[in-house]
Order: C-alpha cells, then structure tokens, then sequence
C-alpha cells in the first residue's frame, strides 16, 4: 500500500463494496466485482473488473490501485498475480458471524474509518443479540440450509450462525465450520434423517426451483416438505459474507422461522 489511507481501492467481492459504502467511503473505490448490487447505486458508478474465481487483470492494473481487497482460497490466485505485479492486497477469509464482523472492523482501520467500523459492527451485534434475546420458549426449530442442488450443499457458518440466532437449529452445523464447499456435501438421506421443520434454500447464482425440492424421492416425509416450509432466500442476500447477510439475510431468516411459529 503506497499511501494511507488508501485512495483507490478494488473490491473482488461484494461484501467490502456494501461495507465502503455503509462507511462512507465509497469514493475510494476505483473497480468492483461483476457481483456488486448492493447498495443499487454501484451498478453504475463503479466500473466491473471480475467474475468470483477469474479477474481482468489489465483493467484492474490499469485503474492503478493502491489496495486490492479480495476473499478466501477462491481468490488466492488473482491475488498472487496482483502482487507479482506489485499490488497492494488484502486477502479476507470470514467463515462466520464474527468473522464478518471482523472484516468490517479491520476494513474501517484500512480506510481510517475505525470509529464508524466499529459503531457499525455494534449496531449488528446488537441486532443479532436483541433477536436471540427475542426468541420464544419451546423446542427450536430444525432448519436443513441447502446453499447448492448438485450436489446438496450445506450451509457455511455465517448461514449457520444467523439461524441459531434466528432461534432455529441448523441440522449440520457440524459440517457449517468446514470452508470449502465440498466438504459441506450432503445426501438426500442424511437431509431425510435429519427430518428438519424447515428448508431453507439459496442456490447460488441461480433461482431455487422449490417444486423440484419437494419432488426428491423420499423427501415428502420430511417434516418441512410435508408442511410446505420451504423458503428461498436470494443469494446475494445471505451468500455474502458481510453486511447483507447480517441484516436483510438475517431478517429473511427471522421470516421464515416466524411462518412456522405462527402456525403452531
């Protein structure tokens, strides 16, 4: 990094974007992932240089960057190549609640924006706590979080930290604290074993098809089948591992639990 704070920043991945902005210090961001809609604005004021897993490496070079901010293995090798050509990078890697909180944290002390970072952290904190604080008495309910269809993938553990703070159980949260997509690898058997009272649904990239779901075989014994509770939430609302699964993916869980509850 040539200067602090720094004054042209990239952004490989959306949940830095949303956080800058939060911050006020979206004016610092020079080039952004093809995946930013949040907030809708970034769409057209900043210029798109890469997918997820592949960048322009050109384009991102040529808008002469001082930091390049990117997210876990996935990116490992654009940011090798960035720094070959003598790029500034900072490689984030949160798996879950407290680790997004974290990036947002430490994205503040990166722009000089601690205090605001901070403020900003607490005010999640203290939303997440204040809905655990909420929950009714009685049995939580069981939620089967289906991030990917083929194969069946679990959800990561933001996704599992938000339901337990929702007031449901995630049915794999064993399987929640492995990193990598394929070691969250799940079998239609072990979803109908863990017979949970909710699926929840968020296939990255591409729309969650909820008839196909309930027409796997043996599923309609599955309680959340049976009784129809099966909810998408939109990917870059809860696959993002920053402000928008903190606040709108959360509040989307908080939802669907809330559907059942009433129900009782």
């Amino acid at each position: 990094m040539r200067r602090f704070p720094p004054e042209r920043i990239v952004c490989l991945t959306e949940e830095t974007v949303e956080t800058l902005y939060l911050l006020g210090e979206d004016r610092r961001i020079v080039g952004v992932s093809g995946y930013a809609v949040r907030p809708p604005q970034v769409r057209r004021e900043k210029p798109r240089v890469s997918a997820f897993t592949s960048a322009d490496l050109p384009k991102i070079l040529a808008l002469e960057p001082d930091l390049v901010l990117a997210f876990s293995d996935l990116q490992a090798e654009i940011a090798a190549s960035l720094g070959r050509a003598g790029v500034a990078v900072h490689l984030f890697n949160q798996r879950d609640v407290a680790g997004c909180l974290a990036m947002i944290r430490t994205l503040g002390a990166l722009v000089g924006a601690g205090e605001r970072a901070e403020a900003l952290a607490r005010s999640y904190e203290a939303r997440l706590s204040a809905a655990a604080a909420a929950r009714t008495e009685g049995p939580r309910l069981k939620v089967y979080f289906e991030e990917w269809d083929e194969p069946m993938i679990s959800g990561i553990g933001w996704v599992s930290d938000l339901i337990g703070h929702a007031g449901g159980q995630d049915v794999f949260s064993d399987l929640s604290r492995e990193p990598a997509a394929k070691d969250r690898i799940v079998t239609a058997q072990q979803v109908i074993a863990a017979a949970p009272d909710v699926i929840l649904a968020s296939w990255c990239g591409k729309r969650v098809n909820v008839d196909r779901i309930r027409g796997r075989p043996g599923w309609a014994a599955i309680p959340a089948v049976a009784d129809g509770r099966i909810h998408e939430i939109k990917s870059p609302l809860i696959l993002q591992p920053g402000p928008a699964a903190l606040t709108d993916g959360f509040e989307a869980i908080r939802a669907a639990l809330a559907v059942r509850q009433s129900g009782r």
